[in-house]
């Protein structure tokens, strides 16, 4: 296994990375040689598996920093980043910001029998899965944390462009997700930043399993898929770590398909 971050005090900022794409993306740029810092929240019942994971990161020899704190409140955000700036010192730099919060209302439009989708909601689910990447990134940035050659990756999905029912509020937080990326990899490039997308397949995680009728989904992605395959978690995690490489610096402002083609029909 290369390790080409194990030499360079090279750190990973990854918000909602205690499962899932956060997760696995956490786990590769570790297993890479990438110290990780990761903002999470999880329940006093799962805390015990979430550890053992958090284990696993250390065991491949970098510095693991972990908050069990809500990564949207802005109090939290900015205690938190003042604390990193103090562990990292001189030396090290956030060479990866990783935005993979799933906090979002799925709620119908309208229902009879359920409680119905309100301003509120869209307002919520737009602030945590889309804002919050320019907040994060905009006080790192502030802070001086970011390494001269900096990548932004954020995690979307094809409901960014396409109409699921229940997905409403959140096909509007991953419109503007993008939007907010593309945004930022036009007006930070000055400063070394390279912002992209993430368009990863349907993925079988505890986020795609809230969604209602998600066996229907996960049955029809796996029919679309020209390898009938559905996609992985540490399938999206291997395309987060290349573009981490120093190969990847010219890719900035792209929406990038992870999913083995299903995207194609």
């Amino acid at each position: 296994m290369v390790r080409e971050f194990g030499d360079q005090n090279y750190w990973a900022v990854i918000l909602g990375g205690s499962s899932g794409l956060g997760l696995a993306t956490a786990q590769k740029l570790a297993q890479h040689g990438m110290n990780i810092c990761i903002v999470h929240r999880t329940r006093k019942a799962d805390l015990a598996a979430v550890e053992a994971e958090f284990n696993r990161i250390e065991s491949q020899g970098v510095l693991l920093k972990q908050y069990n704190i809500d990564a949207t409140n802005p109090e939290k955000r900015s205690t938190l980043i003042a604390e990193l700036r103090t562990h990292l010192g001189e030396q090290g730099k956030v060479r990866a910001l990783i935005h993979s919060i799933a906090k979002g209302n799925l709620k119908p439009m309208l229902s009879d029998d359920q409680r119905q989708l309100q301003h509120d909601d869209f307002q919520l689910t737009i602030e945590a899965m889309a804002i919050s990447l320019y907040d994060w990134t905009k006080d790192l940035l502030v802070g001086s944390l970011f390494a001269p050659d900096a990548r932004i990756l954020s995690f979307t999905s094809e409901g960014s462009t396409k109409a699921w029912k229940n997905y409403a509020a959140v096909s509007a937080a991953k419109a503007a997700l993008e939007a907010i990326s593309r945004s930022i990899a036009l007006e930070m490039a000055p400063y070394g930043i390279r912002a992209n997308c993430i368009m990863a397949g349907v993925t079988n995680t505890a986020s795609l399993r809230m969604i209602p009728d998600s066996d229907a989904l996960l049955t029809m992605s796996k029919q679309r898929n020209p390898f009938s395959r559905l996609t992985q978690a540490t399938d999206v995690a291997n395309v987060a770590y290349l573009l981490c490489k120093d190969e990847a610096a010219w890719i900035n402002g792209a929406v990038i398909p992870v999913n083995g083609g299903e995207h194609l029909q």
